[in-house]
């Protein structure tokens, strides 16, 4: 069976040629598939059913099923559960910002970078998502969204489509993004393609624990995203017992490559720091923070979500503040990131973890 979900449109019109179809066709598929979110190929009218009918026997279209959704008491924060067609699980976040709707998505189900702080990677790693999968989360959101508001998916470009469509898109959730390279760049060019939801690269989010090999490739695509590095320690010696990844790529070998990310594309990068009670807040990790990155790096604090399986606490949001005064004082650009959907499963893996166990 064809996964039609992760072809681009060149690969959509070598595809309707092997069918004996004019290109043109390719165009219509993919516009019904990632403008009008398409769950089958029956809705794609402007289709010969004939058509339609050999699609269904030999495509499928990557439509994640709703398992289970999570709503925030506190600010309206959305956990979603999916389920793949080969039955994984993975979590995707909507998250509501004064800007617009902001989307955390899963990367790959499961994960191997055993993170000490995260439950993503308790149950290893199952294997990367498709281009298809990914965007999928995204469009099953989109669709949740439009049925809300509108009661159905409005025409591309209506007024009521470019209010309520998602804005900004985090590759942030379970997995490690640049672990599933390929998968990567084929769902950005899907992401990002005119035809279909046509985000721009300059609103997408690409977080890595480090893969420095692979900060290297990126960085020679020269694409617009922002690509943020998970640090979480000021040393390679607190890294090491926080990321296993460390043994791999010492941390001066990962920020150096940020910075040459930073130098060959002209995007700022950032660096993600989970705050972690008594473990890297204090003022020798601010002081040993500001020696290790250059003057106006930007970073984002998060107090650390708490995990059931793990003792780590998040700081008081006083110490919190407090600790990004001191990276301040020291040249370094610092925010502290809103706390979202703390009344749900809010840590990356948490929901998908809690349903395996059930």
């Amino acid at each position: 069976m064809e996964d039609i979900s992760s072809r681009n449109i060149d690969e959509l019109k070598n595809y309707a040629a092997s069918l004996g179809e004019k290109p043109f066709r390719a165009k219509q598929i993919y516009k019904w598939l990632h403008q009008s979110l398409s769950e089958s190929f029956e809705e794609m009218t402007d289709i010969p059913k004939a058509l339609r009918t050999r699609l269904s026997n030999q495509a499928y279209i990557t439509a994640p099923e709703k398992v289970e959704v999570q709503i925030s008491k506190e600010d309206g924060t959305r956990k979603y559960l999916f389920r793949l067609p080969d039955d994984s699980l993975v979590e995707t976040v909507l998250m509501r910002y004064k800007y617009g709707l902001s989307v955390c998505i899963s990367s790959q189900v499961g994960c191997r970078m055993g993170c000490a702080f995260c439950a993503s990677g308790m149950n290893g790693l199952a294997r990367g998502l498709t281009p298809g999968e990914m965007l999928g989360q995204i469009e099953a959101i989109q669709r949740d969204i439009f049925n809300e508001t509108a009661g159905a998916v409005p025409k591309p470009d209506s007024e009521e489509y470019l209010r309520n469509r998602i804005s900004h898109v985090v590759v942030m959730g379970t997995g490690e993004p640049l672990d599933n390279y390929d998968n990567l760049l084929s769902f950005i060019r899907l992401l990002t393609d005119e035809n279909g939801l046509h985000l721009s690269q300059r609103n997408l989010t690409v977080s890595t624990c480090g893969i420095v090999p692979k900060i290297n490739e990126l960085a020679e695509k020269k694409l617009e995203i922002t690509l943020a590095l998970s640090l979480h320690a000021p040393t390679q010696e607190k890294r090491k017992k926080l990321m296993p990844i460390a043994n791999r790529y010492d941390i001066h070998e990962a920020v150096d490559a940020m910075k040459s990310y930073q130098e060959k594309t002209g995007r700022r990068v950032t660096f993600e720091y989970s705050l972690i009670k008594g473990v890297n807040d204090t003022d020798e990790d601010a002081e040993e923070l500001s020696e290790l990155l250059w003057r106006g790096a930007h970073m984002n604090l998060i107090p650390v979500n708490p995990v059931k399986e793990r003792s780590f606490a998040a700081p008081t949001r006083a110490a919190a503040m407090d600790f990004q005064r001191k990276l301040e004082k020291f040249g370094i650009n610092a925010t502290i990131r809103r706390e979202m959907g703390q009344d749900i499963d809010g840590a990356c893996g948490q929901l998908r973890r809690r349903h395996l166990e059930r």
